[in-house]
């Protein structure tokens, strides 16, 4: 299989980039939630703002180029998840500190798996264009990542239920489910790699 470039334009390493600062987004999450202070909480803030400037290059660049190494929609729609994933990670922390939600164990072991699985949805999109068969485990493991989530999040679910703060149950629900959404837009950038190894093969 061959891509090839026929625009000045490099897409990839575009996508590299935004993945890449997704995947520094939710290093900077885990650490927020290992010790969650004003100094981590601007530290995720920014990285989300970074991260929506290179998605936004990318659109333009996109919009304005005629011909693309891969399929424009596959382009847009990768480009997507991943924004996605970085902006469920600015507002799990931002709601953490509006509410006043303490992380429990739940919440870490989800994020540190959730930051795991970034790193596959790296490793993926660094060699869809030079060594797409190597792809294949990454992208399992990211789809693994997110049923693990999805258990802890069930796991979380039934031991907040299990008490009898109201408040509280209705406020930290909302961080798993940020937490629970993000998990799904990897699996979503996940298939869309998949996509694109399958039309290009």
């Amino acid at each position: 299989m061959a891509f090839s470039f026929l625009k000045r334009y490099d897409f990839y390493q575009q996508l590299i980039a935004q993945s890449e600062k997704t995947q520094e987004g939710l290093l900077a999450l885990s650490d927020f939630v290992c010790d969650p202070t004003s100094e981590k909480q601007k530290d995720v803030s920014r990285i989300e703002e970074e991260a929506d400037e290179i998605r936004r290059i990318l659109i333009e660049e996109l919009n304005k180029t005629f011909v693309t190494p891969i399929d424009r929609e596959d382009i847009f729609s990768l480009s997507r998840s991943i924004d996605d994933v970085m902006d469920y990670a600015e507002t799990t922390v931002e709601e953490m500190t509006i509410l006043k939600i303490e992380p429990d164990n739940f919440i870490k072991e989800m994020v540190g798996v959730l930051y795991g699985a970034s790193k596959d949805i790296v490793y993926a999109v660094k060699n869809i264009k030079d060594h797409p068969a190597s792809c294949t485990e990454h992208i399992i493991k990211a789809r693994k990542a997110e049923k693990k989530i999805e258990h802890l999040y069930r796991e979380a679910l039934a031991a907040l239920f299990s008490t009898n703060d109201v408040i509280k149950i209705l406020k930290t629900r909302e961080i798993y489910r940020h937490l629970s959404n993000a998990a799904d837009r990897v699996v979503d950038a996940a298939d869309v790699i998949g996509d694109i190894i399958v039309k290009n093969t």
